[in-house]
């Protein structure tokens, strides 16, 4: 039997409840959390998810920026750049908006993003901490299906899990996560099955 899981309502509760804490946090004197965005280059799927998530944060009173800069941008000045947000008071998390232009080295300039400020989750540190088990920041499409499974009362634990896709986005952190939970978990990928038998 399956069932199908919307997640809008959830996103909507979410976003409600994060509105109050930091309006909360803001009359008691706080300032409101800082989200800082870099985008090389002008992929158009990138620019929607952007301003999407500038507009979220718009929403439950996050500061963003997004720092959008050429495609034609030297890797060394876009490190120099995570380097700045790193030290950034006002900056509490720093998201590259992935992928990034031909010639980049991604993996790069995310693990030279603070830790603490790796709201992706990805780098070595927070990969690290998923994998064992301990606290830290998570991929955040991965933790979503986490919450929604939570929110229908839906419990991973002995149950068989499929995950579609061995991303370090997605794939590989929701495989950890559903782990975590004591799911027996198979990854499908693209690769074609060969028997070594």
């Amino acid at each position: 039997m399956s069932q199908l899981l919307d997640g809008k309502a959830l996103a909507a509760q979410v976003q409600t409840e994060l509105g109050q804490v930091i309006q909360t946090l803001t009359v008691q004197g706080y300032r409101p959390p800082g989200l800082a965005v870099i985008m090389v280059g002008d992929n158009p799927a990138s620019a929607a998810y952007v301003r999407n998530k500038a507009r979220a944060c718009s929403k439950v009173g996050i500061v963003s920026q997004v720092r959008h800069l050429p495609a034609t941008t030297p890797q060394a000045e876009v490190m120099t750049l995570v380097q700045q947000l790193n030290a950034d008071p006002l900056v509490d998390g720093i998201l590259v908006q992935l992928p990034l232009p031909d010639g980049f080295d991604s993996v790069a300039l995310l693990n030279a993003i603070d830790p603490n400020k790796d709201v992706d989750g990805l780098h070595p540190i927070n990969l690290g901490r998923l994998v064992r088990g301990e606290p830290g920041l998570r991929s955040c499409t991965p933790y979503g299906v986490m919450r929604l499974l939570a929110s229908h009362g839906l419990d991973p634990s002995g149950a068989n899990a499929v995950v579609i896709g061995r991303s370090i986005l997605v794939g590989k952190p929701m495989a950890l996560m559903l782990l975590e939970a004591d799911a027996t978990v198979t990854i499908a990928h693209a690769r074609r099955l060969i028997s070594l038998g």
